[in-house]
């Protein structure tokens, strides 16, 4: 049912292209929309965590590093193979996942991140990064966030180059402002709904839902407070972190990029009760210092 779901949300942002694609040029238009939305998504598929990583200038880490050395008996809990790990030097605490597959993805986690969380916490955030990898869905937020940016794109180009036949005012308004939100709303509808199910993935994986919910705490109340010059520059990008990278926090409604933390914290403690009872196989301590 969840991969129907994403079929149609992303074959509905396609359409929306190819609409944006017939207002500018008429049926010709709409057809060279069509095959540029094609190419992007192959693109988008053989190179989002290249891309990814190239825009947040990600340092890949080895087994001498400390997150790798969480994240190693992580994946291994979760059936995976080993991900690349990487480090982001980022003041905004915050984490992501990228990859088309789980032969080919990748982790990483900001220095402000590594600052702030205790080992538990930081294997909660990497144990849900893990979760949407194993759910495949980092490759669908990467093509939906490629294809919302570029809807956005398209509907400014709109507002310069209309069609002959299309000097209508009000498609001016639906090519520059109704398209580039329904996209936006796609694309955070897929990246809201996926959030839940990956926290409660990776509260499976670490075995401790408690120190995910307290993570999240710590990292809604760092990035309100600190700036992400990546996700400013980048805002279709915003739905790939584990929270919201907007500054001054996020609200949950249809307008935001994620499920607000408290929710998200609710939901975990709700849970935590029942995996309490299962025995947890990372041995990952449960001091508050940070590696």
């Amino acid at each position: 049912m969840n991969q129907v779901r994403t079929f149609m949300l992303m074959a509905a942002m396609v359409a929306l292209f190819m609409g944006l694609g017939y207002m500018i040029g008429g049926a010709s238009g709409a057809t060279i929309a069509f095959v540029i939305a094609g190419a992007m998504n192959i693109f988008a598929f053989w190179n989002s965590d290249k891309l990814v990583l190239r825009m947040h200038n990600a340092q890949a880490v080895g087994p001498e590093h400390p997150l790798y050395a969480i994240v190693e008996p992580l994946a291994a809990r979760a059936g995976l193979p080993m991900p690349k790990v990487y480090i982001v030097e980022q003041p905004q605490p915050n984490a992501f996942a990228t990859g088309r597959n789980p032969e080919n993805a990748a982790v990483a986690a900001t220095s402000g991140l590594m600052a702030i969380l205790s080992r538990d916490e930081i294997a909660g955030v990497m144990a849900h990064e893990l979760a949407h990898i194993k759910n495949r869905d980092t490759l669908v937020m990467t093509v939906t966030a490629t294809l919302a940016g570029a809807i956005s794109m398209l509907g400014n180009f709109a507002m310069f180059f209309g069609g002959r036949e299309n000097r209508n005012p009000l498609v001016t308004i639906v090519a520059v402002v109704v398209a580039p939100i329904a996209a936006a709303l796609v694309q955070m509808a897929i990246s809201r709904g996926r959030e839940y199910g990956a926290d409660a993935a990776g509260a499976e994986i670490s075995g401790n839902p408690l120190a995910l919910a307290s993570a999240l705490a710590k990292l809604q109340n760092g990035a309100a407070r600190t700036r992400n010059p990546v996700a400013e520059a980048n805002p279709a990008a915003a739905s790939l972190y584990i929270i919201s990278p907007g500054h001054g926090g996020v609200r949950d409604n249809l307008f935001s990029t994620h499920p607000a933390a408290e929710n998200r914290i609710a939901a975990l403690e709700e849970m935590a009760p029942a995996v309490a009872a299962r025995p947890s196989a990372l041995g990952l301590g449960s001091g508050r210092n940070n590696p």
